[in-house]
């Protein structure tokens, strides 16, 4: 994680504490129905030039009561093409994760830092975290979370605001807007490196623990 991603997260942070926008969405309306707006909201955005490349809008998918999230960083081509996150191999690699754990993607909350794919499947630059990341953080906000596993360097990074390489975050627990954060290996990253599934495994295991 650059220093330009960092400094990026704050301004937007500084310039969102500033203007009152967070919490005021859903002060006065149900749970659901405030995040069905949010969601609509995000499915209009026009924040940074991803959208004149995306096909659809990822926004997220699952429990909106769930006490476990999951946090990637982009979608890819299939996701993409169907505005569903986490559907294509490594999709497939997370789902056995969540089920080995003794649940369903049904009982999570699936989503990423950003919403639309950067061409290429590149990693998110500086200016895309930061004009996407408030979605992020009103879906934590909405969803409360008691945990949020953070998938992969790039969405860990982002959300800690560091650039601790993902081989010394994973495995430790962090605290993210009151809830206990684990950052791991990226199932993308996994499907290249199987031999560091064992160190997912172990990861998983302390989530289990507390839920």
């Amino acid at each position: 994680m650059s220093h330009e991603v960092i400094k990026a997260i704050r301004n937007f942070l500084e310039a969102e504490k500033e203007s009152g926008i967070f919490g005021y969405m859903f002060s006065s309306k149900p749970k659901d129905s405030g995040f069905e707006v949010l969601q609509k909201e995000a499915l209009k955005c026009q924040n940074c030039h991803l959208a004149k490349t995306r096909k659809n809008v990822v926004f997220g998918s699952g429990n909106i009561h769930a006490k476990l999230m999951f946090v990637g960083e982009a979608p890819g081509f299939d996701e993409d093409a169907q505005g569903k996150p986490f559907i294509g191999k490594a999709g497939m690699l997370l789902t056995k994760i969540i089920e080995a754990m003794g649940l369903k993607r049904e009982d999570v909350y699936i989503c990423n830092i950003l919403k639309c794919r950067p061409p290429g499947n590149r990693n998110p630059l500086p200016d895309e975290i930061a004009s996407c990341i408030g979605y992020l953080y009103k879906q934590i906000d909405h969803i409360k979370p008691e945990i949020i596993c953070g998938l992969g360097k790039s969405a860990s990074q982002a959300l800690l605001k560091t650039e601790t390489a993902i081989s010394k975050l994973r495995g430790n627990w962090h605290e993210l807007r009151g809830a206990k954060f684990m950052p791991t290996y990226h199932p993308a990253y996994l499907l290249r490196n199987p031999t560091d599934k064992k160190l997912v495994w172990e990861d998983m295991k302390k989530i289990m623990k507390e839920i």
